[in-house]
C-alpha cells in the first residue's frame, strides 16, 4: 500500500518540476529560444492551434526567432498572436516567413524577470508541499484504520519527507539555473 503512495506522490512531484521547466521556457532570457513560442496559440480554421502545430520555428542565430508557417495564409493571425502575447516581440514577415528580433534586455526587466522565476518556483514548491501533506494523510488513515502501526507510519512520513526535500532542491536547481541564464549579458 505504502508503495503506491509513494510512487504516486513522486510521479506528481515529477510532474510539478515538469510544469516548472515548461513554465521557465516561456520565460525569455535574452537569446533565441524556439521554446520561447510554446505556448503561442493562434486562431486558425475556427480552431485555436498551438503556433509550434502549424509552422516551423528556428533559431538561426542568438538574437533572432524565425516562424516560417506551412500556410502563408496564416502569417497575419500569428503576427497578431505575437503581437497580443506580451512577450515584448515585434514581428516583421516578408509574405513567407516572420522574423522576431530578440532585444537585449535591460538590468531593470532582468531583475523583473528573476522575481518572476522565483515567483513560478516557489508556487512549484508549494505544490510539491501540498503532495506531501496529501500522501502523509493517506498515511496516517492507514494507522488510524489499524494497518500500519505508528512506527511504520513515522518511517513512511520521513520517506515521503526525504523525497519532498529531493523534488524541492531539484526546483531550487532549475532556478538557479534559470536565473544565471536571465542575468548572463
Amino acid at each position: 500500500m505504502f508503495d503506491e503512495i509513494y510512487s504516486d506522490a513522486k510521479g506528481r512531484m515529477a510532474k510539478a518540476i515538469d510544469a516548472l521547466k515548461t513554465d521557465f521556457n516561456s520565460v525569455r532570457a535574452g537569446r533565441a529560444n524556439p521554446a520561447l513560442l510554446d505556448r503561442l496559440t493562434v486562431e486558425y480554421y475556427g480552431t485555436v492551434t498551438p503556433v509550434k502545430q502549424m509552422a516551423n520555428i528556428s533559431a538561426p542565430d542568438p538574437r533572432t526567432l524565425v516562424i516560417q508557417p506551412w500556410d502563408k495564409t496564416a502569417i497575419p493571425e500569428i503576427e497578431k498572436a505575437v503581437l497580443k502575447s506580451g512577450l515584448g516581440l515585434t514581428p516583421n514577415s516578408d509574405g513567407t516567413l516572420i522574423r522576431l528580433a530578440i532585444p537585449q534586455l535591460t538590468q531593470e526587466r532582468r531583475v523583473e524577470l528573476v522575481k518572476l522565476v522565483r515567483k513560478k518556483t516557489e508556487e512549484s514548491k508549494v505544490a510539491i508541499r501540498n503532495i506531501r501533506r496529501d500522501a502523509n494523510e493517506l498515511i496516517k488513515s492507514l494507522q488510524k484504520d489499524g494497518e500500519i502501526s505508528e512506527d511504520d507510519e513515522r518511517r513512511h512520513q520521513d520517506e515521503i519527507q526525504k523525497l519532498t526535500d529531493q523534488y524541492t532542491k531539484l526546483a531550487d536547481e532549475q532556478l538557479s539555473f534559470k536565473e544565471a541564464e536571465i542575468m548572463d549579458v
